[in-house]
């Protein structure tokens, strides 16, 4: 059931994500040979009369892809030149690649905005729930406070919050707090070392809560508050994995999300419906950033076009496309081998 889940949340978000290029391309007159579902050998295959696009799903549920014309390294002479994607106006090229964004954090956002409705909206400000009877940080807070900065920074967002405790991990944390009668005062939370079979990890001994609204206000804002969360905790992984805070094994590729989808089922179905939103966020995130062969890689030509005034050569621009991609499968490759030892 696991692996049926997986493959149907994944095809969900491959499909609104490539649905995004598919309908922005024929809308601008671009040749589409193909609109895959999956990668690798091809299961089946068809097409609809007076259209010259073949539909397929492939063996493997990791991805997808619009092939249009003019983005392989070899022009098809075969295809009129004004329904290629290099023929096309600036605008239509843009709407076209990141349409497949757009579609992502929509989706996202309808999915996050479904569960405000079905299970209350969090107000996504972190709130102290649990405070651990006997540990070295009872009496150091009480159950009710409200953090609202952690190490002199200020606690937007619970999902930044969560992600700075993990990246002080061991550390300890400067909170400042609001009691229930209103006052601020800054505390010190000091690290709980556990030795789990020899494993070492750190907690604080406390739990975390958060204030839940209903209605349908609530709801839609509760979609847009953790649709900002995830882009600002995402955002600070990238830039935390660049400056080495993070290493490449806090990534996951299939295995772990394959993980991920099975502990999310054991929860309850709603935490699949919260899977659907968060990793179509993280697909349309990863997607926008400047990275050849992604979306945000292509996005950026275009940039440097309209800066310089004057097209990027077609064959430079594929061809740095298809060394991103190469060096994407051996990243995705690491990563999974990475996931695959993580399970031992």
């Amino acid at each position: 059931m696991t692996l049926i889940y997986m493959i149907l949340i994944l095809g969900i978000i491959v499909f609104i994500h490539e649905f995004g290029h598919f309908i922005f391309a024929k809308k601008a007159g671009i040749y589409v040979y193909e609109f895959s579902l999956g990668m690798g050998p091809r299961l089946f295959k068809f097409k609809r009369k007076n259209d010259e696009t073949e539909y397929s799903l492939r063996l493997f549920p990791i991805g997808g892809y619009v092939q249009m014309a003019g983005e392989g390294l070899e022009e098809d002479e075969k295809i009129p030149e004004n329904m290629r994607m290099q023929s096309k106006t600036w605008i239509q090229r843009f709407l076209t690649i990141i349409a497949g964004i757009m579609f992502n954090f929509i989706l996202a956002i309808v999915v996050f905005f479904i569960i405000g409705l079905c299970n209350g909206a969090s107000q996504n400000k972190p709130y102290i729930s649990l405070v651990e009877e006997n540990s070295i940080n009872s009496g150091v807070v009480n159950e009710g406070d409200r953090i609202i900065a952690v190490n002199g920074k200020k606690v937007i967002f619970t999902d930044v919050f969560v992600l700075d405790v993990q990246l002080n991990s061991g550390k300890p944390l400067n909170l400042t707090v609001k009691g229930t009668d209103g006052v601020k005062r800054d505390v010190v939370l000091n690290p709980i070392e556990v030795d789990n079979d020899g494993k070492i990890s750190y907690k604080y001994g406390i739990g975390l809560g958060d204030e839940v609204k209903t209605g349908f206000l609530a709801s839609l804002k509760y979609a847009f508050v953790k649709f900002a969360s995830l882009v600002t905790q995402m955002f600070l992984v990238v830039v935390n994995l660049f400056t080495g805070k993070l290493g490449i094994s806090s990534m996951s590729g299939p295995v772990g999300i394959f993980n991920v989808v099975g502990e999310s089922a054991k929860a309850g179905f709603i935490n699949l419906v919260y899977l659907v939103g968060f990793i179509s966020l993280n697909v349309g995130f990863m997607n926008f950033l400047p990275i050849p062969a992604l979306d945000g890689g292509r996005l950026l030509f275009l940039i440097i076009e309209k800066i310089k005034g004057s097209k990027v050569d077609v064959k430079v621009e594929n061809t740095i496309h298809t060394i991103g991609f190469a060096l994407l499968m051996i990243l995705m490759l690491v990563i999974t081998f990475n996931d695959i030892i993580k399970l031992f």
